[in-house]
C-alpha cells in the first residue's frame, strides 16, 4: 500500500530555501507571490494492507526519522 507524507518547516522556523525560490519566481516576473515555503514529499509503499496500519508505519517513520521535529511537521496526506 503507498503512503503519501509531506514534511514542512514549522511556521516559525525561518526558511532560507523557500526565500531564494520566492526571489528567483519574482526575477522572472512571478512578483505577486507573499512567501514560499518548501518542504520535502515523500510516497512510501509499505508491505501493509490495512490503511491504518499502513498510515501508522509512515507515521512512526517521519517520528523517527524523515521529521525533525524541533523544527518540522509532518502530514500524511494519502493512503491508497
Amino acid at each position: 500500500m503507498k503512503v503519501s507524507a509531506i514534511i514542512t518547516l514549522k511556521k516559525d522556523v525561518l526558511d532560507p530555501q523557500g526565500k531564494v525560490i520566492q526571489q528567483a519566481l519574482d526575477g522572472i516576473g512571478f512578483n505577486h507571490v507573499n512567501e514560499v515555503r518548501q518542504g520535502k514529499y515523500f510516497e512510501i509503499d509499505v508491505e501493509e494492507n490495512d490503511p491504518v496500519k499502513a498510515k501508522k508505519i509512515v507515521e512512526d517513520m517521519c517520528k523517527k526519522l524523515l521529521a525533525n521535529l524541533v523544527i518540522e511537521n509532518y502530514q500524511i496526506i494519502e493512503t491508497q
